[in-house]
């Protein structure tokens, strides 16, 4: 009966990109271009494009040379001090072991699904769709940055307002009980430096996301919040103490993606200080509702820093009428039924990520 409820769960996964882990449904794997193609009819998702980031150690189990000793002046080997942890590191390293035992436990999982498995490392290729697509056409002299583009005309960042496509073109501060959003998912653009020193995207400093206006944005009958968050402490304690406040916004539950390579086996050590194979997605509610915490959401990563397609799942647990009305903040990439925000909203939407 097992491998036979294995088997559906794997025939539902081929058509959704979503296989559901264990009985308490609190542990998913997606596919993210298989997600994605749920809302498209004339083009796909290239898989091959998605999937191009390499990880040449995805183990997860690096091989660690033993360091070389350290000599003082004679040549004699001197000891090491021992690094002790400041106050921000202890609180960053306690916030990890309280998740380490339950992103443990949904990788072993994970493991234990071998028909899942079989077709893990199959998931970069593009010809495992129903359907024979081909590769949409792309000049590489036609390529723009849409950062650039947008520089040209785009507003200061505190002027930027957003509107409702209504006969009145309403502004959204004065929307009706029937206008905002039930979901909004914000991936910001997080100060950091070695996305700075690389150049991969523009970052803001953290007290520009303060002027956000969330509780504009928020339906009446509430909204689910959904953040992703780095693991540096520094941030978290910034969300929770400072942003969360100014939103007006709850946080009830956390949401893990625990990253896999083709293999199964985690893109890192587990324990690494620096570099841990996960990110957190803070759940926060306009309208407290009860959500259930430490949720698991693993899969094989795309482009640096490219989220992916939760916003399925997290539908389940948004307040309001359906369907629900959803937006994206600072997305890189067009969904179908969202409204999407931000200065590369059509980042991943370049020919070489499509078939058709």
């Amino acid at each position: 009966m097992a491998d036979e409820g294995g088997r559906e769960e794997l025939s539902a996964f081929l058509s959704t990109g979503i296989y559901r882990l264990g009985t308490a449904n609190d542990v998913v794997f997606i596919d993210p271009p298989r997600v994605l193609n749920c809302g498209y009819t004339r083009f796909r998702v290239s898989a091959s494009a998605y999937y191009e980031r390499p990880f040449s150690l995805g183990s997860g189990q690096t091989q660690r040379k033993d360091a070389s000793p350290i000599l003082n002046s004679k040549g004699r080997k001197r000891k090491r001090k021992e690094y002790v942890l400041n106050e921000r590191e202890r609180a960053a390293e306690e916030r990890h072991q309280d998740g380490r035992l339950f992103l443990l436990k949904a990788h072993q999982l994970f493991l234990g699904a071998t028909e899942l498995l079989h077709c893990l490392s199959n998931l970069k290729r593009d010809t495992l769709l129903d359907i024979k697509y081909e590769k949409a056409p792309f000049a590489k002299e036609e390529e723009f940055s849409f950062v650039d583009l947008g520089n040209l005309w785009q507003a200061p960042f505190y002027e930027i307002s957003f509107h409702f496509l209504t006969p009145k073109n309403e502004h959204i501060n004065e929307a009706s009980q029937d206008q905002g959003f039930n979901l909004i998912l914000i991936d910001p653009p997080w100060e950091n430096k070695s996305v700075q020193r690389k150049l991969v995207y523009p970052t803001l400093p953290n007290r520009y996301f303060l002027s956000i206006p969330i509780k504009q944005l928020i339906h009446s009958e509430g909204a689910l919040v959904a953040l992703w968050v780095t693991n540096r402490e520094k941030l978290r304690m910034f969300v929770e103490k400072e942003l969360f406040p100014v939103w007006g916004v709850t946080h009830v539950a956390s949401v893990y993606w625990l990253k896999v390579s083709e293999d199964g086996n985690l893109i890192s050590e587990l324990d690494l200080f620096h570099h841990k194979p996960y990110e957190c997605l803070l759940l926060d509610e306009g309208v407290f509702k009860s959500l259930p915490d430490n949720q698991v959401i693993i899969s094989i990563p795309g482009a640096h820093s490219r989220k992916p397609p939760v916003g399925k799942l997290l539908l389940d647990y948004s307040p309001g009428p359906r369907p629900a009305k959803c937006l994206e903040l600072f997305a890189r990439e067009l969904v179908a039924g969202w409204t999407c925000w931000g200065n590369e909203p059509l980042l991943f939407q370049d020919s070489r990520y499509f078939l058709r």
